[in-house]
């Protein structure tokens, strides 16, 4: 699967993704320091997420009351999460400035819409819209690379969306749906269930606190690594809490272009820089 400059897949540098999703807060400055951040952490992409809220919420689910900085309401919150068009473009401009590549998990059919005008590289689906046909339907007519993640989905579920999309232009994410879940519950060896089941690469998204466990994924064959990203854990907004900061990230970025060097080759032989070692501390050689 190639993004940009970017190939991904088994023999290649892993693709990191920082998270924003709605953490800028509806604030398109926050955002561009998000970004920015990104970049400096050693991110290779960011990713939002975009809804249009009429579809995705029921009248009755945006009229429930919900004290927020926009308004008194669930659609005031909702709608007070969403960027405008000229706030995409500010950011499209911005990434491009940066050199960083950026793409949207749309939850909705118009918003696929809304993406495409600005020629987004791929598509990120959402777990929670594995099991929505139209949305997976309307992803695929772009023809662009497809990145779905797992999450909350038992392997029937999986099977329909995957034999809804094209394969060869497809990713797939393992995740498990709690922000945080416990170590118990990251079942990190789904990673291999995946790359077996369906023939596809595999990468990890993760909602744990720490930058361990997705420098193991990576260990395990993961090709991208996804995170919730934030500036701070403690500012407001429903996804901050199971988000990593910029100083975390940054350790991330460093665990797993670590582990990429370390998984090294499968050979096994003594290293040319093994053989001084060899020869002083080998007392009998009498194979």
């Amino acid at each position: 699967m190639k993004l940009g400059d970017f190939v991904i897949g088994e023999g290649n540098p892993v693709f990191i993704i920082a998270e924003i999703g709605i953490n800028h807060n509806g604030d398109v400055k926050v955002a561009k320091d998000l970004i920015k951040a990104a970049k400096e952490a050693g991110c290779n992409a960011v990713k939002f997420q975009k809804r249009t809220v009429d579809v995705v919420y029921t009248v009755d689910e945006l009229k429930t009351p919900r004290d927020n900085p926009f308004g008194s309401t669930n659609g005031d919150l909702k709608r007070g999460l969403e960027l405008s068009h000229e706030a995409y473009k500010e950011i499209g401009e911005y990434c491009k400035e940066l050199d960083i590549i950026w793409f949207a998990s749309p939850w909705d059919e118009q918003s696929v819409d809304f993406l495409e005008e600005f020629n987004v590289p791929c598509y990120k689906i959402a777990a929670a819209g594995l099991t929505d046909a139209g949305l997976l339907n309307r992803i695929k007519e772009t023809r662009k690379p497809i990145l779905l993640s797992t999450g909350m989905s038992n392997i029937d579920e999986i099977d329909k969306a995957v034999a809804i999309l094209e394969k060869s232009n497809l990713l797939l994410f393992h995740c498990t749906s709690l922000y945080p879940p416990p170590p118990d519950k990251i079942n990190l060896n789904a990673i291999h269930t995946l790359a077996e089941r369906y023939g596809v690469p595999v990468g990890y998204s993760g909602h744990e606190f720490d930058t361990l466990i997705s420098a193991v994924a990576v260990g395990l064959g993961a090709v991208a690594v996804e995170r919730h990203f934030t500036l701070d854990r403690e500012m407001w907004g429903s996804d901050h809490k199971a988000s990593i900061n910029p100083a975390e990230m940054t350790e991330l970025v460093k665990n797993i272009r670590t582990v990429e060097q370390a998984m090294g080759s499968k050979e096994i032989c003594c290293l040319p820089e093994e053989v001084p070692v060899k020869e002083k501390l080998r007392r009998v050689d009498s194979l």
